[in-house]
């Protein structure tokens, strides 16, 4: 029995198991944070233009939405 060609045997060994580990830790970190769906910018798609309203316009939508809110608050009050 060659004890010296053991030790060897042992040391390779050791090197592909480092080597292993290193690698599973370098998988294990790069998957932590990414999920659900990348952002379209990050995939090449173009982000959508911002749409641009009148004075006018934010005006009817804001009213529209003070009303949409008071139907909500009448309607919890008639609940309660």
């Amino acid at each position: 029995m060659n004890v010296l060609k053991i030790i060897e045997d042992l040391k390779i060994y050791r090197t592909q198991i480092d080597q292993a580990i290193v690698s599973l830790e370098g998988l294990a970190r790069r998957r932590g944070p990414k999920r659900g769906r990348p952002p379209k910018w990050l995939s090449g798609e173009k982000p959508a233009r911002k749409r641009v309203f009148s004075e006018a316009t934010k005006k009817k939508m804001a009213a529209a939405q003070k009303k949409r809110w008071a139907a909500a608050r009448k309607q919890k009050q008639a609940e309660a």
